[in-house]
């Protein structure tokens, strides 16, 4: 048990849909990797289906999917619906980008842990998947 405790956290970022935007997946991307944790950045393009066998894969603790096209309110329930088909339940999932308010509860309701919109910080980030991880331990 100690040398999980000591395991770097794993953590994949994801751009799913048809959305070519990806700065802010890559900053986010890159503040994970300061502050330790180990990120796994797929890509843009993404599928659902794709999401969730990469993070199965790479045994991941986190899936953080960033959305900009409009499309999130089918694309982040997909990846929740996806992981509770393969058995998945231990993966802490957020997602973020430009999502109206008003989204956010029914995201949270479909079983994502967080979801961080313009103005969020990375410190703020790196903090909820740290305390959400050692919350899921």
């Amino acid at each position: 048990m100690e040398r999980e405790r000591d395991r770097k956290i794993r953590v994949l970022i994801a751009k799913p849909g048809l959305d070519g935007h990806d700065r802010g997946a890559k900053v986010i991307a890159r503040a994970f990797r300061d502050a330790g944790m180990e990120v796994i950045y797929t890509g843009l393009r993404q599928t659902p289906e794709m999401i969730v066998t990469a993070a199965i894969q790479e045994d991941v603790d986190a899936i953080g999917m960033s959305c900009l096209s409009g499309a999130h309110m089918y694309l982040f329930p997909r990846v929740m619906d996806l992981l509770k088909e393969r058995g998945v339940d231990d993966i802490l999932v957020f997602g973020g980008g430009t999502i109206p308010t008003g989204d956010i509860p029914k995201l949270k309701a479909a079983g994502l842990a967080a979801v961080f919109t313009p103005g969020t910080t990375t410190t703020e980030a790196v903090e909820f998947v740290k305390q959400g991880i050692r919350n899921k331990a």
